[in-house]
């Protein structure tokens, strides 16, 4: 019979392997899947959406043009004042353009009676664009059922 022997550095890897597995596991089922609508070729859109699998989300995504999209925010409950480039759905909630994992973590925890966050156009160094080492200063906001925004969170400018 043949004996079987792992080394120190193989029974370490292995346990910390499987240590690690069940923890990324189980955040990525305790949060609920975020649906994102956006429009087609939207480079900002894609990386927004990669930002969001990397932070551990389970993301889908599907392409809307035009005013199908506008129309699609608006069934939401979100103000053209508010309006971005993409609108992701999560739990009941709407996100409206480069929310921050942190903030859609936030919502989800606190279940504010809202319409969801949102971040009006594109700011500089938000998630999904550009370097968040030289962002412009932005606000994320609260969308109230009645339309109104609040601040949720601010980001100063780096």
């Amino acid at each position: 019979m043949t004996e079987f022997r792992i080394g120190r550095r193989e029974a370490i890897l292995a346990a910390t392997a499987f240590a690690v597995t069940p923890a990324a596991k189980a955040q990525a089922e305790e949060e609920p899947p975020i649906h994102v609508v956006k429009g087609r070729g939207c480079e900002c859109c894609e990386a927004w959406v990669d930002y969001l699998r990397e932070q551990g989300f389970t993301v889908t995504d599907e392409v809307s043009m035009g005013t199908l999209l506008i129309r699609f925010k608006m069934d939401q409950g979100i103000p053209a004042k508010a309006f971005s480039c993409h609108t992701g759905t999560v739990d009941g909630y709407a996100l409206e353009g480069h929310v921050p994992a942190a903030d859609i973590r936030r919502l989800l925890d606190e279940r504010p009676d809202a319409v969801g966050l949102a971040v009006p156009g594109m700011p500089y160094g938000s998630p999904g664009m550009g370097s968040e080492d030289s962002r412009d200063a932005y606000d994320v906001l609260l969308v109230g059922r009645d339309g109104s925004l609040e601040v949720f969170t601010s980001y100063p400018a780096a």
